[in-house]
């Protein structure tokens, strides 16, 4: 993308998507890391952003009092240092300002920036102080802006953990900071001097209340938090022209701490992901990547947002695990479809050729699924996918004996011409006319099981134009006289016994496809039930992998409460832990239930398809030492 162009459109306080930036994140082909920032109009978010892009221009920086950007505006940039990753930079309309005089609207602009992003960027100027911290306020409003899961209450919603969990990391960038970094004359770090500024009063009363409520918000909301501050770029005089000034006019100490932020960014920003530990990207890749989920993201919010309803975490997911697994079951079909390509080009193969390429393709197209889709939780899009892999390899399966036998009927046509035509002759109506037809018949039959590439109906139709030439055989038989009365009856008994072997040939034919065939069914399910389990199992690993980090800042949090000398709060984040570690666990527990309560099912009726497998193949062994008249139904059974 070569500049930025508008994603969320910002008119008359009303929020729309703008349709060519999601065609755009609907074709992006790699992971994301998305990093959006937010703050106060008019203090320089869109010059960070551009450095971010490594760009002198981009975002639209502005040098007057009127704000620039409207909306949400989006860069999508190769990441500097992560290769197979695209950064999206998300450059939001100033809070606060007044020209729009909408409070609301720029709550939703904030809580769309934390919904879309990995790492959400606060920035402001002069001080991290109490009148800071309080223009942060859209914080404080987030329990009403966002719900995690649509049947949580409000009141456990607002103790913060479940948003934690989800949230983006959070960065605060002070900018034109002009005091020391020391608390009673010792240094400090500037992740210390925020940690500093968010600490809580002790006490109680409305107005210690007031200044602890937006702290505690922050820190139980934003976890992970970091802290850069910048030193004013140039003299106030340059300022206007700051897009357009050479690096070396900068100041040295802003340009340093410019590319320490800048690098913080590129290594520590994590790719986005949304409930469940999934991460999205553009197109499937290697582990659970989803395509086009960063798009529809977008679009489940801002509509959500439009009705009037609060955006929640679980439907948006569960809304677009519907889109996308359905995308899965298309994508894994087409693998499958593309896959058989080559070999259908060869139709007649033989069923060995056909069943291996099978195979083949299914477990492809399988992996395609797999890759693709998510929270899949009753199976039925993976049911769909073998339904409809199903369906059209039984297809395939038909269009090749179908080429078998169009194969096959031209060649012994082609063949017996010249018999034919003899009969139209009567070069048979002769005495001794029996034997010639009969070596002319052997001959046919032995260069037509000379000619290679038949296909899995070569018996079956060789069989039918034995049947075929029967009457036509009596009749020259019959009306031979060279032959007497017992050599007619030993003639007529060694022409049954071949046709009863032909016969027995071609069940043969037909039951070594049916076993082959049924092996394929068993080697799918097989390879089906362990996809199955290895995706379950990434699943659950993800998932604890996100709670592990959300305890682990938890325990830190608590850390700091007691150290801070709150040990009333400290003890009731000890429980919240406590909780926390429950509640996962009878998660985890009902996850474990629900996905062993899928795989039985499924292996229940993986085995009752084999037992009817297994008794289509039993009637087949009992019909092979006689005529099979009804294989096709049970291929069509199959």
């Amino acid at each position: 993308m070569d500049s930025p162009i508008c994603l969320v459109k910002n008119s008359d306080g009303e929020l729309c998507l703008e349709p060519e930036a999601i065609d755009y994140l609907m074709g992006l082909k790699q992971k994301v890391v998305v990093v959006a920032v937010v703050g106060l109009y008019r203090t320089g978010k869109s010059y960070l952003m551009n450095k971010l892009a490594q760009r002198k221009r981009g975002f639209a920086l502005g040098a007057t009092i009127q704000s620039k950007t409207k909306g949400i505006w989006m860069w999508c940039v190769p990441h500097p240092e992560k290769t197979d990753h695209t950064l999206v930079l998300l450059d939001t309309e100033g809070l606060g300002d007044v020209e729009k005089g909408d409070s609301k609207n720029d709550a939703w602009i904030f809580s769309l920036a934390i919904l879309l992003s990995s790492t959400l960027v606060y920035n402001s100027r002069g001080t991290i102080d109490n009148d800071a911290v309080e223009k942060l306020q859209y914080v404080n409003e987030l329990t009403e802006m966002i719900k995690v899961k649509s049947t949580t209450d409000d009141e456990e919603e607002g103790e913060g953990t479940q948003f934690a969990q989800f949230f983006p990391n959070f960065v605060w960038t002070v900018r034109d900071f002009t005091l020391q970094l020391e608390i009673d004359g010792r240094e400090i770090t500037p992740d210390q001097y925020l940690e500093n500024s968010l600490q809580l009063k002790k006490g109680y009363g409305k107005k210690i209340n007031d200044y602890n409520v937006p702290r505690e918000c922050i820190r139980n909301f934003f976890p992970s938090r970091k802290c850069f501050v910048f030193p004013s770029p140039t003299t106030p005089d340059n300022m206007h022209r700051l897009d357009s000034m050479d690096e070396a006019e900068l100041s040295e100490s802003f340009r340093e701490v410019v590319d320490t932020f800048c690098s913080f960014i590129y290594q520590e920003s994590r790719m986005k992901t949304v409930i469940g530990g999934h991460t999205l990207t553009g197109e499937s890749e290697s582990d659970i990547y989803l395509q086009y989920m960063l798009g529809h993201l977008v679009n489940t919010y801002v509509e959500t947002i439009a009705k009037g309803n609060v955006p929640c975490l679980e439907n948006a997911v569960l809304a677009m695990a519907k889109i996308e697994n359905q995308a899965a079951v298309d994508e894994g079909l087409a693998v499958y479809q593309k896959g058989m390509e080559d070999v259908k080009a060869l139709f007649p193969v033989d069923i060995n050729q056909l069943s291996e390429n099978h195979l083949c393709s299914e477990a492809k197209a399988t992996q395609a699924f797999m890759k693709r889709s998510f929270k899949d939780e009753n199976g039925e899009f993976l049911k769909a996918l073998v339904g409809a892999i199903g369906n059209h390899s039984a297809d395939l399966f038909k269009q090749n004996k179908d080429a078998s036998e169009k194969k096959c009927k031209a060649l012994l046509e082609n063949l017996s011409a010249k018999m034919d035509q003899g009969m139209k002759e009567g070069t048979y109506a002769t005495p001794g006319g029996y034997e010639l037809y009969y070596n002319h018949l052997v001959n046919i039959v032995a260069q037509y099981r000379a000619e290679p590439n038949k296909g899995v109906r070569a018996e079956e139709v060789l069989e039918q134009f034995l049947k075929g030439k029967s009457a036509e055989s009596n009749s020259i038989l019959q009306a031979d006289k060279k032959l007497t009365e017992n050599e007619k009856k030993i003639q007529a008994e060694k022409k049954k016994t071949a046709e009863l072997e032909q016969e027995k040939a071609a069940s043969k034919e037909q039951q070594a496809e049916m076993e082959r065939r049924i092996e394929n069914i068993g080697r799918g399910q097989e390879k089906y039930f362990k996809e199955m389990k290895k995706k379950m199992e990434e699943e659950r690993k993800q998932q604890q992998q996100e709670f592990n980090r959300t305890l682990d800042r938890k325990m830190q949090e608590q850390k700091d409460l007691l150290e801070m000398g709150h040990k009333e709060k400290g003890d009731l984040m000890r429980q919240e832990i406590k909780e926390l570690k429950k509640k996962n666990q009878l998660e985890r527990d009902a996850n474990t239930q629900n996905q062993k309560a899928l795989l039985d099912d499924y292996k229940r009726q993986a085995e009752e398809h084999t037992r009817e497998m297994s008794a289509l193949k039993e009637a087949l062994n009992e019909r092979s030492q006689a005529p099979v008249d009804d294989s096709e139904s049970l291929c069509t059974l199959l």
